[in-house]
């Protein structure tokens, strides 16, 4: 099979895996950069209400001269929360690790449909345009919160045009959700069908079974959500009523700003919104727990301990996830006997993540770490992993939840997870597999620099929000001092706000590090880690086809131990 030799067709519009999943790498990057501007917005207005935002600029609201305004706020944190889960973490995690490993993984060429693949880059990339596009709109941006609950996201303002924000919102969101749903095929797809010879379920890295199970994940979930946007769609430009009560139906679109009444259940959406956006953390953290699992084993140099539990519980996590979207909505009038079945699936998933966090233990245990960055990077994913776990566990409790549902205890929480978890997940996926895409290592110093600051921040930023949940105040409130009692929890949120400044900048070190080593000469190491996992068997980078001869496994993916420099054995090697 013979690369691509015009521009275009290789850089831009490339059928290849590896293209693909870079170009996902850089549309994440600056999707990240996008997002984590509006966070610094919003801890700015936390901790300094209603002063001129300069993270921001005069491009927050060009109107209001860069001042905040209480609509300007809530726009902040509903395309924070989307940029940063559907356009960053996701498209991160599945869309640039996913596609540059998953055939590498399992000896194939390729994936199994590339032109979906392609499909699936090219929906994404209008899909973020549009939900940018959505926070410049003249008649405001996107003010429903994230999670977009009717009747407030579905009832378009009498104003011609106004709520233009919002439906963009919703298109955006659609898009994503196809882009999403048809990649997932392909991975589930290239897994069931690509696998090189000898390569059997057992002998797959648990990288390659977790984007298994989130593409699972992805393709029984997220129909519901995409489709769930469309209905909410029609409530917007046609007025049909789905999610909105009667007497509360506006067409944006009708001259008198008005429409006909309807007789909608707005918890509707909720059940469907959340149906995926729950089971959407797993999509996110299960690839993380794979890619850490395989960075112990390499840089630990051990067998991952408990390889068939590992995978079982990625399974039962599949499974238990979809039951548990109802602990989101403890408070809104759920049936209590629904409620009880909620919390007891929500507090039972935590057994299988608990299998995996053990056996994380036990895999360091006794092992012989070079504590490179790589590895220091995946033990603080299992450090922040377990603190969000263990949050994540009382909020599970419908008695807990209720008084906490609302604070922002739960956005401390949410953020140990999925930052503290994904990102330290996907900063050692980098440094691991860099020298596999570029065909040069990361540089160690600044590398371990990056570790040290990032890690100390983030718990300086998040950990410290649990204690503000604790003390009372709201989450989603532009101004948490006008409630009484709270005003002397400005100086915590001021030393939240200087700590995520810094933790910003701090990033600084690992853009320093990417752009010096891309600008150095290849080192051209096929295999630095010593690991014995196939995409270590091409060139690095890899050539067009992957492999020029198709490998054929002999033996499982963590075959580590012994003594002398020769501690692996390859699975390809034979016995």
């Amino acid at each position: 099979m013979n690369a691509p030799q015009s521009f275009w067709r290789r850089w831009v519009f490339s059928l290849d895996h590896k293209v693909i999943g870079l170009q996902f790498l850089v549309y994440s990057a600056f999707f990240l950069v996008a997002g984590g501007a509006l966070a610094l917005a919003i801890r700015w207005q936390l901790a300094w209400p209603w002063s001129k935002v300069p993270i921001v600029g005069e491009a927050l609201y060009p109107a209001t001269g860069g001042v905040m305004t209480p609509e300007g706020y809530t726009v902040l944190f509903t395309l924070h929360g989307t940029i940063m889960i559907f356009f960053v973490v996701v498209p991160l995690l599945l869309g640039a690790f996913g596609n540059f490993l998953l055939p590498l993984m399992i000896g194939a060429r390729d994936m199994a449909f590339p032109r979906l693949n392609l499909a699936s880059f090219w929906l994404m990339v209008p899909a973020g345009a549009i939900a940018l596009a959505s926070f410049f709109v003249a008649s405001g941006g996107p003010a429903s919160g994230w999670t977009a609950y009717p009747p407030l996201a579905t009832i378009a303002r009498a104003a011609p045009g106004s709520g233009l924000g919002q439906t963009l919102w919703l298109l955006s969101l659609f898009l994503a959700g196809v882009s999403s749903t048809i990649g997932a095929i392909n991975y589930a797809a290239t897994v069931i069908q690509l696998r090189a010879p000898g390569m059997t379920w057992t002998r797959l890295p648990l990288t390659v079974w977790s984007l298994f199970f989130s593409s699972i994940i992805q393709l029984v979930a997220l129909p519901v959500l995409t489709a769930g946007a469309v209905l909410q769609l029609a409530d917007r430009m046609v007025g049909t009523g789905f999610y909105t009560p009667a007497n509360l139906v506006v067409n944006q679109f009708s001259p008198e700003g008005a429409g006909h009444a309807a007789g909608g259940l707005p918890l509707l959406w909720q059940h469907l919104f959340w149906f995926y956006s729950h089971p959407a953390v797993y999509v996110m953290v299960l690839p993380a727990m794979g890619m850490v699992s395989d960075v112990l084993a390499v840089h630990g140099r051990k067998p991952v301990f408990g390889y068939k539990p590992m995978v079982l519980s990625m399974g039962v996590i599949v499974v238990l996830g979809m039951f548990v979207w109802g602990h989101h909505m403890f408070v809104s009038g759920l049936d209590p006997a629904a409620g009880t079945a909620f919390m007891l699936s929500t507090i039972l998933i935590a057994l299988p993540s608990s299998v995996k966090v053990f056996n994380w233990l036990a895999t360091l245990w006794g092992s012989r770490p070079r504590y490179d960055t790589a590895f220091l990077n995946a033990v603080g994913f299992v450090a922040l992993f377990v603190i969000g776990g263990l949050s994540g566990l009382w909020l599970a409790s419908t008695p807990v939840d209720v008084p906490l549902h609302d604070t922002a205890l739960v956005v401390g929480h949410f953020h140990f997870v999925v930052f503290g978890g994904s990102m330290f997940a996907v900063f050692a996926a980098l440094h691991h597999w860099f020298p596999k895409m570029t065909g040069r290592r990361l540089d160690e110093r600044l590398g371990k620099l990056h570790f040290v600051g990032t890690f100390v921040l983030t718990a300086c930023v998040f950990l410290l929000m649990h204690q503000l949940g604790m003390a009372g105040q709201p989450r989603r409130v532009a101004d948490p001092y006008v409630y009484p009692g709270l005003a002397h929890l400005k100086p915590l949120n001021v030393f939240i706000t200087k700590s995520a400044l810094l933790l910003a900048a701090w990033q600084v070190f690992l853009v320093v590090n990417v752009v010096k080593t891309l600008l150095a000469r290849p080192a051209g190491e096929k295999n630095p880690w010593d690991a014995t996992t196939l995409e270590w068997e091409t060139p690095s980078p890899p050539p067009h086809g992957n492999f020029d001869l198709d490998p054929v496994v002999l033996r499982g993916p963590y075959e580590y131990g012994g003594s002398g420099e020769r501690d692996h054995v390859r699975q390809v090697e034979p016995a």
